[in-house]
């Protein structure tokens, strides 16, 4: 009975750092990419349609597309997490800095902030909610896919899942 636990625990520990591991780093890489989207339009139009493409794409499919480029195990599990989850995380962050009311940077411009504290002192404490939706919904994606990554060697509660 004790070794079944302590198996169990060091799935659980592989699968919390597998999924989380893979979200810090796709935040990380996903809320600067919105920043800089938001004053680049060509960018953000060509990331949006990227991200909603993504979307489309079966969480299955990215961990087999990613199997024949980078082999198994960890790094590529932590690879097909990152790929999978940070489109979600741009896409919420830069709908949220994008969506700020208007009468707000009018406001921020009327009493002299630059486009810097423009960003840090209006938009991104408005754009909070939003953000934070998309890093739960990214937390659920990881999770998923985590479990799905089992299969090619990464670890984790996937494992318990497919040997029944």
């Amino acid at each position: 009975m004790d070794n079944d636990m302590s198996t169990l625990f060091k799935a659980v520990g592989e699968h919390l750092f597998l999924a989380y591991s893979a979200l810090f780093v796709a935040i990380v890489i996903a809320i600067p990419l919105a920043v800089i989207s938001l004053y680049n339009r060509y960018l953000a139009s060509i990331l949006l349609i990227l991200a909603n493409l993504a979307q489309a794409i079966p969480s299955f499919a990215v961990v087999a597309i990613v199997v024949p480029l980078l082999g198994i195990g960890f790094k590529p599990a932590i690879f097909a997490i990152i790929l999978r989850i940070i489109l979600p995380l741009f896409k919420n962050t830069y709908t949220g800095l994008k969506n700020i009311d208007h009468n707000y940077i009018d406001s921020a411009q009327g009493i002299g902030l630059n486009e810097r504290e423009i960003l840090f002192y209006v938009r991104f404490p408005n754009a909070y909610p939003a953000i934070f939706a998309g890093v739960k919904f990214a937390a659920v994606i990881a999770n998923s896919v985590a479990i799905i990554t089992s299969l090619i060697g990464a670890g984790g509660l996937g494992e318990f899942i497919y040997e029944g």
